[in-house]
């Protein structure tokens, strides 16, 4: 995570994420929002399920890269956490990362056994989501001792994202469906992807050129710029739910009515028993 790289690579997993639940979240409401022109087999419980696990795989893989990746590059630990010769801790910063991945990792894990199985409750997928964004959140918030004043200042700002998604997950525990604060967790999860990568270019700038890091003046900058990051993220969220809905709808206005006629009432109606789960 010490590197320009370090910070681009979380950077793109949660920018992808973002965009990806974005998708995901405006198809499922747009097609039971306009339900009564067409068939809801979209948002319908069997396809969300398949949804999920592809999902919940991927997530799980990507975090064990992450993992990997920060244990086994050039300067890793190779998971030694104590020199016993030395006695001294091996690298607890690349540690601390490894546990983010690590925390993710269990929520996918956690969201594979709900969607496969039914031994558990469906809306603990979202408790171990809310978990995993405060655990990385924790991690951050004592990561910064003896830090320069703009390095400890863009991790600040970066926890404001890190939380709020982690307490709109929360929420969508006991609300569940509610696409104002699945849209909001999406906001907040481009805001995080975007900003690691402003992280990585200001503390680790590819171009050689070095940030003055006690500058106050360029700590106004970045503070407004994290507004633009906000701007930018309602944006792409924004787009792609309007971009979403109105291709639905245009498509279910299109489909020949004895198209749709073609579904048996037995599978219409199981397909429609449950389209938010």
């Amino acid at each position: 995570m010490g590197s320009f790289q370090g910070h681009t690579l979380p950077g793109s997993l949660f920018l992808l994420a973002g965009i990806w639940w974005t998708g995901k979240y405006s198809l499922w409401h747009a097609t039971r929002r306009n339900k009564s022109l067409g068939s809801t087999r979209f948002a319908s419980r069997t396809s969300q399920r398949r949804v999920e696990i592809l999902e919940s795989s991927l997530v799980l893989f990507l975090s064990f890269v992450g993992m990997v990746c920060e244990q086994f590059a050039a300067n890793g630990p190779k998971l030694h956490l104590y020199d016993f010769a030395e006695k001294h801790w091996e690298q607890l910063h690349i540690w601390q990362h490894t546990t983010m991945y690590l925390f993710f990792s269990l929520a996918a894990i956690v969201s594979l056994i709900i969607h496969t199985t039914e031994a558990a409750p469906v809306a603990l997928d979202r408790l171990m989501l809310a978990i995993a964004f405060f655990n990385e959140g924790f991690l951050f918030l004592y990561h910064l001792h003896g830090r320069a004043m703009l390095d400890v200042h863009v991790h600040q700002l970066l926890l404001y994202a890190v939380f709020g998604g982690g307490l709109v997950s929360f929420l969508e525990v006991f609300h569940r469906g509610n696409i104002i604060l699945e849209l909001l967790r999406c906001t907040l999860t481009i805001l995080q992807g975007t900003w690691f990568w402003e992280i990585g270019f200001v503390l680790y700038p590819p171009s050689g050129t070095e940030w003055n890091l006690t500058d106050h003046n360029t700590m106004m900058f970045v503070t407004m710029c994290y507004s633009w990051h906000l701007t930018i993220a309602m944006l792409v969220v924004g787009v792609l739910y309007c971009t979403v809905s109105c291709v639905v709808r245009s498509r279910l206005k299109r489909t020949p009515p004895m198209e749709m006629g073609l579904l048996k009432p037995r599978e219409h109606d199981a397909e429609s028993e449950d389209e938010v789960f």
